[in-house]
């Protein structure tokens, strides 16, 4: 009996993992010259994702805005959030429809602005509402790389990382699975 629960445990473990290996990061190249609703268009967001906006410091900001209405007249002036670090993270936590905007006079009528639909982690979109309880973070201590013209929602070290992890999790099964046919 005990060989069960040490299984349980295992999936349990497992799961709670994987859970972190799904998430993706989708880097945003927040500057005037990107064609941001394209890069949008190519891309899921789901719940647990992360947006990370790299641009320079001091030449843009980035805005949340509330309703579709101040996204399209470029309404920055009632923003819900506003980040100016030049790397900022915002954390998509429920699902929905978000709006970004760059805060510096006369960017977002020239296109810098971004809507994105997030959807349920399991791909279904139950709720269609701005999400004013994000959790956005700025993290101004990584280096910020405004020349880049693509943007990857994964990069080389997050596939690592997400390999390694499914890697202990397989092998964390066949542990479990050993111990209760032993």
């Amino acid at each position: 009996m005990y060989s069960v629960y040490r299984v349980f445990l295992v999936l349990f473990v497992t799961l709670a993992a994987s859970r972190e290996v799904i998430a993706t990061k989708h880097e945003v190249t927040w500057d005037v010259s990107t064609d941001l609703k394209s890069w949008a268009s190519g891309r899921t967001f789901k719940v647990g994702d992360q947006l990370v906006f790299k641009y320079s410091s001091g030449m843009h900001s980035l805005l949340e805005l509330s309703s579709e209405k101040e996204y399209k007249s470029c309404d920055i002036g009632t923003s819900v959030n506003s980040m100016n670090g030049g790397n900022d993270v915002v954390k998509l936590t429920k699902p929905g429809t978000r709006y970004f905007a760059c805060g510096t006079l006369g960017h977002c009528d020239q296109g810098m602005k971004l809507k994105i639909k997030t959807v349920a982690a399991n791909g279904d979109s139950s709720q269609d509402s701005p999400s004013s309880s994000s959790t956005p973070t700025s993290d101004e201590d990584s280096p910020s790389s405004s020349s880049t013209t693509s943007s990857t929602p994964t990069s080389a070290a997050q596939t690592t990382h997400s390999m390694a992890a499914m890697s202990l999790a397989l092998a964390s099964i066949i542990v479990g699975l050993f111990n209760i046919l032993v």
